[in-house]
């Protein structure tokens, strides 16, 4: 289970919850690390324009940055809206939960087509980096 990536959109389900990533359908309840991430990382993370990308679509609760996107849903109120599993899932692989999605994989490499030579095999998050982006977004409550 890992990953490589394009871009962003929303992503809604309804369904089982499973441990096992590759089975997932609503939420992954359970760490990739076994551990809980780092909030202030998670945010350094979505913020940054070299590492998640992630205010290349999204806008959030984030004043200081300027040009956030507007293709997918506001990161404000995600941990209101989502569970940890279910955030977890729709960072590690959106598109178990809409094929359609325009998100990318941050955490899987097997079945990607179009990847550059560079990022073959690589997911665009590490575990670590997923868990603290996880641990971030479950603190936006508003």
């Amino acid at each position: 289970m890992r990953f490589a990536a394009v871009l962003v959109a929303a992503c809604c389900g309804l369904g089982a919850a499973s441990g096992d990533p590759a089975n997932a359908q609503d939420s992954i309840p359970t760490s990739l690390t076994g551990a809980k991430g780092d909030p202030v990382r998670g945010r350094a993370i979505i913020t940054s324009r070299q590492v998640g990308l992630c205010l290349l679509c999204h806008s959030g609760p984030f004043p200081e940055e300027r040009f956030q996107g507007n293709l997918a849903p506001d990161l404000a109120g995600a941990g209101k809206r989502w569970s940890e599993g279910q955030l977890r899932l729709r960072i590690v692989d959106s598109s178990r939960i809409n094929p359609a999605t325009i998100m990318p994989a941050y955490h899987r490499t097997d079945g990607l087509l179009r990847v550059a030579p560079a990022w073959r095999d690589k997911p665009v998050l590490n575990a670590e980096q997923i868990e603290d982006v996880v641990a971030f977004l479950t603190t936006l409550k508003d």
